[in-house]
């Protein structure tokens, strides 16, 4: 998974700042995430990722027979 975007900030109160530039980050994905659903919102500077499960790995019982 790979997230970039590009920021630009502009503050003017007492001190006039500005912040320019682009972002990137590279990380793999947790095994048992469905990688086709992956969401990701940025909202007042605060990025949220949502990684939602697979149906792959879901608990089963499993009946074990044998002689005895």
């Amino acid at each position: 998974m790979q997230i970039s975007g590009e920021l630009t900030e502009e503050q003017q109160g007492r001190v006039l700042s500005r912040r320019a530039g682009r972002f990137f980050y590279r990380t793999s994905l947790p095994s048992g995430v469905d990688g086709e659903k992956v969401e990701a919102d940025l909202t007042d500077g605060i990025l949220t990722v949502r990684l939602p499960k697979s149906g792959v790995g879901k608990r089963r019982r499993i009946t074990i027979g044998g002689k005895g």
